[in-house]
C-alpha cells in the first residue's frame, strides 16, 4: 500500500458514506425511513438488489473458487431469472396491495401472530449472522493479506455502515448503492482488463481460455446427478430456484430493496434487470479468476497464498518438508514454461495434455502443504486456515497491479462489505421495529417510529460487529454464507408457498410444521457434515421447501378429522 493506494481508498469510502448521510437526512416518518419514500425508480432497485447480494466475500471469494474449481460455480445461479420471474408475478403484486412494511406482516393476514413472529426470527437469526460475517469475509483476509489489525477493521467496517444507515434508512442504504455498485464494476472490469494485459505478449485471450480448458477451468456445465458434486445444472436450476425464490422473495433484506420503488412496474423492472444481469456478472467475475489461473501458469505461484500460514509452517519442524514442496512446484513451473510454449508455437495437443496433467500435480503438492500447515498449526496450538481460496485473488492484487489500482480494488472489496451489511442492518431494523416491536406495543406516533427504529439499526450494527470479533473462516466464504441461508431458507419458502397457495391451510398446522422442519433440516445438515448421509447444503432449500409444505398438510388433515 502506496500514499496514492491510502488516498484513493479513503476519498472513495468517505464520499460514499458522506454523500448517503447528507442525501438522506432528516427522515421524519416511518414512509421514509423504512421503504424510502417509495420512490425509487427500476434502475436503482436493480442495481440495489444486485449490490445487497454482491458482498465483500463475492469478490474476494468467488475469483478464488474459480481459480481452483473453474466456472462451474456459475451453475448455482442457474436458479435466479426463472426466481426473479415468480416474484415479479406472485409476491410484488401481492406485498404492494397489502402495503406491507416487512414480507412477514402479510403472514399475520394470511396466518396467524404466531406464525409471523416465528417468520420472522428465523429471518433475524440467519441475517443477523450473515450480516457478521459479510464484515468479518474482508476484515480477516486483509488483516492477514495487510498486517492490519483484526478487531480494528471490522469495527472500521461497521462503523462506517452504521453512520449512513442508521442516519438515512432505506433511502441511504438505496443512494449509497448505486455508487457502490460503480466502483465495484469500475474495479473488476480494470482488473480483468490488467490481468489479460500481464499475460505474455504471444498469449492471445483465446490462447488464454485453452489454457485454461486444458485444466477443466472452463467446464461450465455438468448435467450429472452426483450428489458428491456441489455444482450441477440441476441442484441450479433446482436447489438453486428455491434459494433464489427464499432469498428474494421472503428475505427482508432483500424484500425491502424493491418495496421502496415507486409503482409495481418499477419494482419488476427493477428485479427482472437482477435476473438479466446476475448470472453475467458471476461469469465475469469467476472469469476474472480463471485469468487469475493462466496468469500464474506464466508467474511463480506461492504453494499456499495464506501469508500468515505460510510463515507458521516455515517457522515449524515441518519447515524442510514445506520447503521440497516449493522446489518441487519451481520445477513443475519450469516444465510447463516448455509445454505451454510447444502448444503455442504447434498448437500440439500432447503439449496442452501435459499442461493439464502438471496442474494435476500442482494441486497435489498444495493438498500436501495444507496438511502440513495444518500439522504445524495443530503443533503450535495456533489456529491457522491452510484453505487459501479467499486469499487468491488479494495476493495477485498486491502483488502485481500498479500504485493507485490496489487501492482501488480494496475500495471495491470493502465497498461491496459495506453495501452488503447495510442493506442487512436495515431490513434486521425493520423487521424487528414492524415484526417485533410496532406489533406488541401501543400505537407509537412517527417520531418515535424512527427513533426506534434507528436504535434498532444501531443495535444490530453493534452486534453484527460482535458475530465478526467471534467468527471462524469455514472452507470458503462464499459457500459458508449460503449454507447459513439454506438451513433456513428452505422453512421460510414454504411457509410463503403455504400462504399464496394453499387457502386450506391455517395458522396452526403451519407454525408447528415449520418448528418440526427446522429441526429436521438443521439434523439433515448435520448428518451430512458428519458424512453419515450425502446431501449438499444447495439442496436444504428444495427439501426444506417439501418438508413443511407436506407435514403441514398432514396436521391440517388431522386436525380437520378431529375437529
Amino acid at each position: 500500500m502506496q500514499t496514492l493506494d491510502w488516498i484513493i481508498l479513503s476519498i472513495t469510502l468517505l464520499t460514499i458514506v458522506g454523500y448517503g448521510t447528507y442525501q438522506t437526512r432528516g427522515s421524519k416518518n416511518v414512509q421514509d425511513y423504512l421503504k424510502g419514500g417509495n420512490s425509487s425508480k427500476w434502475w436503482t432497485i436493480g442495481l440495489s438488489v444486485m449490490a445487497t447480494q454482491a458482498s465483500a466475500i463475492t469478490f474476494l471469494s468467488t475469483p478464488g473458487q474459480a481459480f481452483n474449481d473453474g466456472m462451474g460455480f456459475v451453475q448455482f445461479y442457474f436458479g435466479l431469472p426463472i426466481a426473479m420471474v415468480v416474484i415479479c408475478m406472485v409476491f410484488i403484486p401481492l406485498y404492494h396491495r397489502l402495503k406491507v412494511y416487512t414480507a412477514y406482516e402479510f403472514l399475520e393476514n394470511r396466518f396467524d401472530l404466531k406464525t409471523r413472529t416465528l417468520t420472522a426470527i428465523l429471518f433475524l437469526i440467519q441475517r443477523g449472522l450473515a450480516a457478521g460475517i459479510t464484515i468479518f469475509a474482508p476484515a480477516i483476509i486483509l488483516s492477514v493479506v495487510l498486517g492490519w489489525n483484526l478487531l480494528l477493521l471490522n469495527v472500521i467496517i461497521g462503523i462506517l455502515v452504521i453512520i449512513y444507515t442508521v442516519s438515512g434508512g432505506t433511502r441511504a442504504v438505496n443512494v449509497t448503492q448505486k455508487h457502490q455498485m460503480v466502483v465495484i464494476f469500475t474495479g473488476m472490469v480494470v482488473a480483468f482488463v490488467l490481468i489479460v494485459n500481464k499475460l505474455p505478449e504471444n498469449i492471445t485471450f483465446s490462447n488464454a481460455l485453452d489454457i485454461a480448458g486444458a485444466s477443466g477451468k472452463m467446464d461450465i456445465l455438468d448435467f450429472s446427478f452426483d450428489l458428491n458434486n456441489r455444482y450441477t445444472f440441476w441442484s441450479g436450476i433446482i436447489g438453486g430456484t428455491f434459494l433464489m425464490l427464499s432469498y428474494f422473495g421472503t428475505d427482508q433484506s432483500q424484500v425491502q430493496r424493491y418495496l421502496s420503488g415507486k409503482s409495481v412496474k418499477e419494482m419488476q423492472l427493477g428485479l427482472l434487470f437482477n435476473g438479466i444481469f446476475k448470472v453475467p456478472m458471476q461469469f465475469f467475475i469467476l472469469l476474472v479468476g480463471v485469468m487469475v489461473f493462466v496468469f500464474y501458469q506464466f508467474n511463480k505461484a506461492p504453494v499456499n497464498f495464506n501469508p500468515v500460514a505460510t510463515e507458521i509452517v516455515l517457522d515449524s519442524q515441518y519447515a524442510n518438508d514445506f520447503k521440497t514442496l516449493q522446489n518441487e512446484q519451481d520445477a513443475l513451473y519450469e516444465n510447463k514454461q516448455a509445454l505451454i510454449a510447444d502448444f503455442i508455437a504447434n498448437k500440439n495437443e500432447a503439449s496442452i495434455l501435459g499442461v493439464a496433467q502438471a496442474n494435476i500435480q500442482n494441486d497435489s503438492i498444495r493438498n500436501r502443504a495444507k496438511v502440513l500447515i495444518d500439522k504445524a498449526g495443530e503443533a503450535k496450538q495456533v489456529k491457522v486456515e491452510s484453505n487459501d481460496k479467499d486469499y487468491v485473488f488479494i495476493h495477485f492484487i498486491l502483488n502485481n497491479l500498479p500504485r493507485g489500482l490496489i487501492g482501488l480494488l480494496l475500495a471495491v472489496i470493502l465497498s461491496a462489505a459495506m453495501s452488503s451489511t447495510s442493506s442487512e442492518l436495515n431490513a434486521l431494523a425493520s423487521t424487528t421495529t414492524i415484526d417485533l416491536y410496532k406489533r406488541n406495543t401501543p400505537e407509537k406516533s412517527e417520531t418515535e417510529m424512527v427513533k426506534v427504529s434507528r436504535w434498532f439499526t444501531l443495535a444490530w450494527g453493534i452486534l453484527a460487529i460482535l458475530v465478526a470479533c467471534v467468527a471462524n473462516l469455514a472452507e470458503n466464504l462464499i459457500q459458508l454464507v449460503n449454507i447459513i441461508g439454506s438451513i433456513f431458507y428452505g422453512n421460510v419458502l414454504g411457509i410463503f408457498l403455504l400462504a399464496f397457495f394453499f387457502k386450506a391451510i391455517k395458522g396452526h398446522a403451519v407454525f408447528i410444521a415449520a418448528l418440526i422442519t427446522q429441526v429436521i433440516v438443521i439434523g439433515l445438515f448435520l448428518l451430512n457434515e458428519f458424512e453419515i448421509i450425502n446431501l449438499p447444503f444447495l439442496w436444504l432449500n428444495f427439501v426444506g421447501c417439501v418438508i413443511v409444505m407436506l407435514i403441514a398438510h398432514i396436521i391440517q388433515g388431522f386436525i380437520k378429522q378431529n375437529a
